[in-house]
């Protein structure tokens, strides 16, 4: 009965979306800014990035593509405009966007987990040698398995995990800084965290993975937060790194768009400026 008029009519409705849309027009290539950690593993994972003649990691990313400085503008502006192209957390994504196949893989957490969907990248927090009480005490809480079980609420892939959560519940305030992907994790995790402990405060600072690295050298917060793999020179500067979680990255267009899959080679020819029009992948 109704469930199935309703089926016709969406996806009459979908291909009179199909039929506007203009495949000739150019690709309107969005990209993070540079210290994003969502940006850093995209052009990796996708070999954006390449070495030079003197073995020095070069971003192609293209000139003409636009910046955006965190998930939530990345998202609003693909769903802005129909010949939009842009990436995300696996985690935050919703249906205001279109997440597209590569290499006819769907971007799922069942398919980044199974390795079908090879577009993944952990989830890191960065702390100095000097960690007190309640600082271990949450760390130790995003690790159990009560933690480990909001990151897989949260659309991540939690780490192989089996110990029950047995804090001291001791008091105290912690900052933690960085990466807008493992920002609405981390929201996540703090509210459950003190729901169990209500003698710690804990003030999350939303930037990008490079800031929350250099906030953590720095002093000015307790634990950073990156999207990516720390890198050698943050290591030197005393931290250390712990993984809270995977996450894949989602490559997404407008919901108007009718390409459904792009191999690994297209979405690198987008974003290198190589390919301009949707005519080309469509």
């Amino acid at each position: 009965g109704d469930a199935q008029e309703e089926n016709t009519s969406s996806s009459a409705q979908s291909s009179q979306e199909e039929a506007n849309f203009d495949t000739s027009k150019d690709i309107a290539v969005i990209s993070r800014e540079d210290g994003s950690g969502t940006r850093g593993a995209f052009i990796e994972l996708f070999g954006v990035e390449e070495k030079d003649e003197n073995g020095n990691k070069v971003d192609r990313t293209s000139d003409e593509a636009d910046i955006t400085n965190s998930t939530s503008v990345m998202m609003t502006s693909v769903a802005g405009n129909p010949y939009a192209i842009g990436y995300i957390s696996l985690g935050s994504l919703n249906d205001t966007v279109k997440a597209i196949k590569i290499d006819g893989a769907e971007a799922t957490v069942e398919n980044v987990k199974s390795g079908a969907y090879g577009i993944s990248r952990p989830f890191n927090i960065a702390t100095k040698s000097e960690i007190s009480q309640v600082e271990q005490d949450f760390i130790d809480f995003i690790l159990s398995a009560d933690g480990q079980k909001i990151v897989e609420e949260a659309g991540c892939i939690p780490q192989e995990t089996a110990e029950a959560y047995a804090g001291s519940k001791p008091a105290g305030k912690i900052v933690v800084a960085g990466s807008s992907s493992v920002t609405p994790v981390m929201e996540k995790l703090k509210e459950a965290y003190l729901a169990v402990n209500p003698n710690a405060e804990i003030e999350i600072q939303e930037s990008d993975s490079t800031t929350g690295m250099n906030s953590a050298i720095d002093g000015v917060c307790d634990i950073g937060m990156a999207s990516r793999e720390l890198k050698d020179t943050e290591i030197e500067k005393g931290l250390t790194s712990t993984v809270i979680a995977t996450d894949g990255i989602a490559v997404i267009v407008n919901n108007e768009n009718p390409v459904e899959n792009l191999t690994k080679d297209q979405v690198k020819s987008i974003y290198v400026g190589e390919t301009i029009s949707w005519s080309e992948v469509a």
